[in-house]
């Protein structure tokens, strides 16, 4: 079969201060993407500010933005002018006392192409997203670019196979993750290693049982709790996988960084046929995971 290769590119980075700050730093990484010959760049979870959901504060709404907005006018200004395929994640103001956790797609082209909304959401220590997103309401529908049909998820959603399963049912040759996620200071180092594998390998599941490359950009830095809490140490790790799980790319645990590699899209046929779990599933025998629990 012959190759179909996307080169992608990955941007890791900490919160700079100010949205402004943070956008800059975005369009220094797109461009930097875009010279290296990058087609498709994901931009990790919430990246206009901090990860503010450490606490419970009216005054963080203030953060979220109309989309489309200002945010997505510039991010869609870049990747017309640099003619890249880029995946986004911002605050949605949908109206007052209406918002979610988005993920917006641009096709080399400032229209928005499509976006999704978060349909998982957390409510956990430092991790108080109930109180902000309302949960999805797009479904879990694949986008349509130049470069292929983009089953986008965002952080939470990555420990749901039925996200990527449903994603994958209806298309998707690529899985993305714009992500969120770090350790509680307090842990102790085993812990921390268990959480950042759990979070690798459950990933990596979803490429195998799906057969499709998956990308999951992580943000990366020391970010402190408000009001005296202790804060979140985001553990980077962003990765890219192939359609067997296997790593194509690995970025640092605590670095800003810019992951580029190629992915043979071609390979997913391939490795489908060899492994052809879509055949085979029992869809007779899977009424009860529509249950919350099985009692």
């Amino acid at each position: 079969m012959t190759q179909r290769s996307l080169k992608v590119a990955l941007l890791q980075e900490t919160d700079r201060g100010s949205r402004e700050a943070n956008l800059d730093a975005i369009e220094a990484g797109l461009r930097e993407a875009a010279a290296a010959g990058a087609q498709l760049v994901l931009l990790q979870e919430l990246h206009n500010g901090p990860y503010f959901c450490q606490h419970e504060s009216v005054d963080e709404f203030d953060r979220a933005e109309p989309i489309p907005g200002p945010s997505t006018q510039r991010i869609g200004a870049l990747a017309e002018e640099l003619r890249l395929v880029v995946v986004a994640s911002l605050f949605e103001r949908r109206t007052a006392g209406l918002y979610h956790n988005t993920a917006v797609v641009f096709d080399r082209s400032r229209a928005i192409a499509g976006k999704y909304r978060k349909m998982h959401i957390p409510d956990d220590p430092a991790f108080y997203e109930k109180f902000y997103f309302t949960p999805g309401d797009l479904g879990f529908e694949p986008i349509d670019t130049s470069v292929g049909r983009l089953g986008v998820l965002v952080c939470w959603d990555q420990w749901y196979p039925e996200g990527a399963r449903l994603m994958a049912l209806a298309g998707a040759e690529l899985l993305l993750y714009p992500t969120a996620i770090g350790w509680d200071p307090a842990d102790t180092q085993d812990e921390k290693d268990r959480q950042r594998d759990a979070w690798i390998t459950v990933q990596r599941g979803h490429a195998v049982a799906n057969g499709l490359p998956l990308l999951a950009c992580n943000r990366t830095g020391f970010e402190a709790g408000p009001e005296g809490g202790r804060g979140i140490d985001f553990w980077g790790s962003s990765f890219v996988a192939g359609p067997q799980g296997e790593f194509l790319a690995h970025a640092s645990t605590h670095r800003r960084e810019l992951l580029l590699v190629d992915v043979d899209l071609a390979r997913s046929e391939n490795v489908r046929r060899i492994w052809p779990f879509l055949r085979d599933r029992r869809i007779d025998a899977y009424a009860d995971l529509t249950k919350r629990f099985r009692d």
